[in-house]
């Protein structure tokens, strides 16, 4: 199964945004927690997410300088 770049592209941006708002709803979530390890807990989700959201986005960078450099079509050679 092929995938294309452009496919991939817009795939990595979806997953990437899903990922940055989970990790700032986690983020945001913080300040109600009284519990010191439960706020240490969340602070640890949220940076994973952050992570996995930062991995979106350059997949998402590196996506699209593939449909750039191959200029913008997905036809096979």
């Amino acid at each position: 199964m092929k995938i294309s770049a452009q496919f991939s592209m817009w795939g990595a941006v979806v997953f990437a945004l899903f990922c940055l708002g989970y990790a700032f709803a986690g983020f945001s979530s913080m300040d109600g927690m009284a519990d010191d390890a439960t706020r240490a807990d969340a602070r640890g989700f949220a940076l994973f997410w952050l992570f996995l959201g930062v991995i979106g986005i350059v997949m998402a960078m590196v996506s699209w300088w593939m449909v750039k450099a191959d200029g913008g079509g997905s036809a096979e050679r």
